[in-house]
C-alpha cells in the first residue's frame, strides 16, 4: 500500500479501491486532464495518461485510441450531458468510476463563473449502475462512502453522515 498524506479522504479511499481491483503494472487511460488525483496514482506506482483536455461529450476520439488495459474516471461523468458516449467509447475491459452522489440537502454544484466546472449530473447509485449496464458495462464492485469538510454548519454536519460518493469497478459484458 502508497503512503501518502492524503488531503482529502476521499483520495484515500479510492487509491485503496483502485490497489484492491487493478494491478500496477495495466496501463490506465484517467479520463481528465491531470489532477492531483491521478498524480497520486502515478506515485503510488500506476502508469497513467490522462485526456487532453478535450469536451468528451463531443470528442471521444482519445478514449476510442486507447490501446491499453483500464479506463478511470474519477468525478467526471457529473460534468458531462452523456456519460454514456464516453462509456460506449471504452475499448477495453475495466473501468474504475466515482460519481458524486446527489444530496437530499442541497442541489447540484454550480459554479456560475466557469461553464465547465459545474455538475450537470449528480447521481443515485442505480443512475450510474443502469448507464453502465446499458452501455455493455457490469458493476463487479462498489462502495458508497461520506466526505466530511471542516466547516460549521447544518450541511456540513450532514455531510458526516450522508454518503457524497459512489465508487465502482466494472468489466465490460462480451457480446
Amino acid at each position: 500500500m502508497y503512503e501518502h498524506n492524503f488531503p482529502h479522504k476521499r483520495f484515500k479511499i479510492t487509491l485503496e479501491f483502485l490497489e484492491k481491483h487493478i494491478s500496477k503494472d495495466l496501463s490506465i487511460l484517467d479520463l481528465g486532464v491531470e489532477n492531483p488525483f491521478s498524480k497520486i496514482m502515478k506515485d503510488a506506482g500506476y502508469i497513467i495518461q490522462n485526456t487532453s483536455g478535450l469536451d468528451l461529450d463531443d470528442d471521444v476520439s482519445e478514449i476510442e485510441s486507447f490501446n491499453g488495459d483500464v479506463v478511470t474516471a474519477f468525478e467526471i461523468f457529473e460534468h458531462l450531458v452523456s456519460p454514456y458516449t464516453s462509456l460506449k467509447a471504452i475499448n477495453c475491459d475495466k473501468a474504475v468510476i466515482s460519481v458524486p452522489l446527489k444530496l437530499w440537502f442541497t442541489g447540484a454544484y454550480r459554479n456560475k463563473n466557469d461553464i465547465r466546472d459545474q455538475h450537470y449530473h449528480e447521481f443515485e447509485p442505480w443512475q450510474l449502475d443502469y448507464v453502465l449496464e446499458k452501455a455493455g458495462w457490469r458493476v463487479v464492485d462498489a462502495v458508497k462512502f461520506t466526505n466530511p469538510v471542516k466547516k460549521l454548519g447544518i450541511r456540513p454536519l450532514l455531510r458526516y453522515f450522508t454518503d457524497r460518493y459512489y465508487l465502482v469497478y466494472c468489466e465490460k459484458i462480451s457480446s
